[in-house]
């Protein structure tokens, strides 16, 4: 598809924007860092599908009217964040009370069982419910849109932007996580991670909870 149905400035501004967006860690990010750790790089990967899946639904939807939609019924946009908030907090008790290894002389990080359907559902899940991805599929990828030209096209050119970029810096997180992992092989390297991450976790949920679109 010619780059020429989005003017190059337009391109620039937008590619800028996400990269600095994208790098800043997050729910997605840390949840790929964090499967990346528990899991493996390989299959890391699903949750990074998962996770890309999510977003480019939401970017499809608003492509449709997901700003229209959200206009017309303010209150779905408080139970999305809610419905975000809660599993943002699951997720963090969940990975705070992980269960470890109680030998601190295993070697070697034991990688628990997980089909890549059921990791590309926990990536999906977690970016479908976190409302700040909404807000950006409605509010700021519009912005970017020229509409005194063909408006699909350019959809088209920015979606496919955005998942290069945001694929990049799940590879980076994911890469990180695998270096971490190296050093989670003793029980108490490992507990504090989880207590991070959950902290993490439950951090971002909180902050949903006190955020408010503007």
């Amino acid at each position: 598809m010619p780059l020429h149905v989005v003017s190059l400035h337009t391109l620039w501004l937008f590619t800028a924007a996400v990269f600095l967006l994208s790098a800043t860690p997050g729910p997605n990010m840390l949840h790929v860092l964090s499967r990346s750790v528990e899991l493996g790089f390989r299959r890391s990967v699903a949750a990074m599908a998962g996770c890309l899946l999510a977003l480019l639904t939401l970017l499809t939807a608003s492509a449709v009217g997901l700003g229209a939609l959200l206009h017309a019924l303010p209150g779905l946009f408080d139970v999305l964040r809610y419905a975000g908030a809660a599993y943002l907090l699951y997720l963090g008790y969940r990975a705070w009370l992980s269960p470890i290894a109680t030998d601190d002389a295993e070697p070697a990080l034991e990688r628990p069982e997980a089909s890549w359907l059921s990791v590309l559902r926990g990536g999906f899940a977690i970016s479908i419910s976190n409302p700040k991805a909404i807000v950006f599929a409605a509010a700021f990828l519009p912005q970017f849109i020229d509409p005194a030209r063909p408006q699909a096209p350019q959809f088209a050119v920015l979606v496919i932007t955005f998942t290069v970029i945001e694929a990049f810096w799940y590879c980076m997180y994911a890469l990180g996580g695998r270096a971490i992992s190296g050093h989670l092989g003793r029980a108490r390297v490992k507990r504090a991670f989880n207590r991070l991450t959950g902290g993490l976790f439950a951090g971002f949920g909180l902050s949903l909870l006190a955020w408010r679109a503007g």
